[in-house]
Protein backbone atom coordinates (compact mmCIF):
# COMPACT_ATOMS: atom_id res chain seq x y z
CA UNK A 1 0.00 0.00 0.00
CA UNK A 2 0.82 3.61 -0.86
CA UNK A 3 0.79 4.31 3.74
CA UNK A 4 3.82 2.51 3.60
CA UNK A 5 6.18 4.16 0.95
CA UNK A 6 8.51 7.13 2.44
CA UNK A 7 6.21 9.73 0.34
CA UNK A 8 3.18 9.73 2.91
CA UNK A 9 3.06 9.99 6.00
CA UNK A 10 0.10 8.63 8.62
CA UNK A 11 0.09 9.40 12.07
CA UNK A 12 -2.14 9.97 14.78
CA UNK A 13 -0.22 13.24 15.53
CA UNK A 14 -0.30 15.16 12.19
CA UNK A 15 -3.85 15.87 10.97
CA UNK A 16 -5.89 13.32 13.01
CA UNK A 17 -3.80 10.14 10.92
CA UNK A 18 -4.82 11.85 7.77
CA UNK A 19 -2.38 10.43 4.61
CA UNK A 20 -0.37 13.74 4.21
CA UNK A 21 3.39 14.03 2.37
CA UNK A 22 6.06 13.24 4.44
CA UNK A 23 7.19 16.08 6.11
CA UNK A 24 4.12 18.51 5.65
CA UNK A 25 0.60 18.96 7.00
CA UNK A 26 -0.68 18.71 3.39
CA UNK A 27 -3.07 15.52 2.89
CA UNK A 28 -2.19 13.62 -0.37
CA UNK A 29 -6.10 13.99 -0.98
CA UNK A 30 -5.83 17.82 -1.71
CA UNK A 31 -3.48 16.37 -4.70
CA UNK A 32 -5.88 14.78 -6.16
CA UNK A 33 -8.72 16.85 -5.80
CA UNK A 34 -6.56 19.19 -7.39
CA UNK A 35 -5.75 16.77 -10.31
CA UNK A 36 -9.97 15.64 -10.22
CA UNK A 37 -10.84 19.16 -10.70
CA UNK A 38 -8.38 19.92 -14.00
CA UNK A 39 -5.74 21.44 -12.03
CA UNK A 40 -1.68 20.85 -12.94
CA UNK A 41 0.62 19.51 -10.67
CA UNK A 42 2.43 23.08 -11.01
CA UNK A 43 -0.71 24.86 -9.68
CA UNK A 44 -1.26 22.54 -6.80
CA UNK A 45 2.81 22.96 -6.07
CA UNK A 46 2.30 26.81 -6.38
CA UNK A 47 -0.55 26.66 -3.43
CA UNK A 48 1.19 23.70 -1.21
CA UNK A 49 5.40 25.01 -1.43
CA UNK A 50 6.58 22.31 1.09
CA UNK A 51 5.41 19.52 -1.26
CA UNK A 52 8.26 18.89 -3.82
CA UNK A 53 7.66 18.08 -7.24
CA UNK A 54 9.40 15.16 -6.97
CA UNK A 55 7.53 13.90 -4.28
CA UNK A 56 4.51 14.25 -6.21
CA UNK A 57 6.01 12.34 -8.86
CA UNK A 58 6.80 9.69 -7.12
CA UNK A 59 3.63 9.08 -5.23
CA UNK A 60 1.82 9.46 -8.71
CA UNK A 61 4.28 6.71 -10.05
CA UNK A 62 4.11 4.36 -7.30
CA UNK A 63 0.00 4.50 -7.54
CA UNK A 64 0.16 3.91 -11.10
CA UNK A 65 2.15 0.75 -10.23
CA UNK A 66 0.24 -0.29 -7.83
CA UNK A 67 -3.01 0.06 -9.90
CA UNK A 68 -1.74 -1.91 -12.88
CA UNK A 69 -0.27 -4.64 -10.07
CA UNK A 70 -3.79 -4.77 -9.31
CA UNK A 71 -5.13 -5.70 -12.50
CA UNK A 72 -2.46 -7.17 -14.27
Amino acid sequence: MLKDTPMINVSPEIMGGTPVFTGTRVPVQTLMDYLKSGESIDDFLDGFPTVTREQVIALLEEAGKQLVGMVA
